[in-house]
């Protein structure tokens, strides 16, 4: 057997700066696709790339989930990287790196190393203006997060990962997986990306252009213009755009984006908003104790009466209603209907 490559010789290397409280999945998915392709077989062998978790001090970093990762490399020992990756966690007001490793992550941009922000990692980029004049992917969870942090901007959270020159930012979940394929792909070969993503019972690679899955309608959407104005209409509950605005947002006209709609979903557009619209409400009413008004006026109803309108016409119970069957029995929501049937 020929001897292993050289850390000089392989042929993508990877270095990790892991956040306080980071997205364990973020990080799990990624690094794994490089260890499955590292590999001429599944011994998980560090042939062809090599990956290590930086840090200032090697204390265990803890994940969002409690479970805590022991870095392996001191910032002071690393190497040259063909990509430092920041994986983001938990969004607070406390520092998520220390400064030391803020300190390094500006002098690798600045040496030219590209950097790959997962998940909330692109909220540190974007603080350390590291993202200035680039685009770049927030999760359609995250994207009111990002709004409100940071007014001038607006991200793309219609897609699982953004390829801008030397940075690469991902939504996170399995969209991590996926931008490591492309980077495998990239710098190993097809076939190895393949490989790992089925290995994790992935069937295909993913371009970042396909649209991030996001909250369910009763219909899921296979049409990608269907699923991306869907995550559109998600991100502006609050304040509804207009079927025009969406289609002229997306690049179409409105017959265009209606007819999608109809063949893919059998409802219009219009129809599908409020839907997302109403189970945002009802998520309200049954997770807060905000008012009926405060619930209306999040969810893009002009007031609380608008709001009980709608859904006793839609759905056939009042606010009042489904907040009382829902701290009833099953009876008592069958009763008012409320249990609703899931995706098809």
């Amino acid at each position: 057997m020929p001897p292993a490559p050289s850390r000089s010789q392989k042929r993508l290397r990877v270095a990790f700066l892991l956040a306080d409280k980071f997205t364990l999945s973020a990080f799990a998915n990624f690094v794994d696709v490089l260890r499955l392709a590292a590999d001429e077989a599944d011994h998980s062998r560090p042939i062809l790339c090599d990956w290590t978790v930086l840090s200032d001090t090697l204390e265990p970093i803890r994940s969002s989930c409690g479970v805590r990762v022991q870095p392996e490399t001191r910032l002071r020992s690393a190497e040259s990287y063909d990509y430092l990756v920041v994986v983001g966690g938990l969004i607070s007001d406390e520092a998520a790196l220390n400064p030391a490793e803020l300190a390094f992550l500006r002098r690798q941009a600045a040496a030219g190393v590209p950097i790959v922000g997962l998940c909330t990692g692109v909220f540190i980029l974007h603080q350390l203006h590291l993202l200035d004049g680039y685009r770049c992917c927030v999760s359609w969870f995250h994207h009111q997060d990002f709004i409100d942090r940071f007014e001038a901007e607006t991200p793309v959270s219609d897609q699982i990962f953004v390829v801008d020159r030397d940075r690469l930012t991902c939504s996170g979940g399995h969209g991590a997986a996926h931008l490591a394929a492309f980077l495998v792909q990239r710098h190993i070969g097809q076939s190895a990306a393949i490989k790992s993503l089925n290995i994790m019972m992935i069937d295909d690679a993913m371009s970042g252009e396909k649209a991030q899955p996001g909250q369910a309608l009763t219909r899921r959407a296979r049409d990608e213009l269907v699923k991306r104005a869907v995550l559109r209409m998600q991100q502006h509950l609050e304040m509804p755009k207009s079927i025009d605005e969406l289609a002229r947002d997306l690049g179409v006209g409105r017959r265009t984006l209606e007819r999608r709609f109809l063949a893919d979903l059998k409802q219009t557009p219009l129809k599908a908003y409020l839907e997302l619209r109403l189970e945002r409400a009802l998520n309200r009413l049954r997770t807060t104790d905000a008012s009926v008004t405060e619930v209306a006026l999040a969810c893009g109803f002009c007031d609380g009466p608008h709001l009980s309108r709608t859904l006793k016409a839609e759905r056939g119970v009042t606010p009042a209603e489904y907040r009382k069957a829902q701290s009833g029995g099953a009876e008592d929501q069958m009763a008012v209907g409320v249990l609703l049937p899931g995706p098809d």
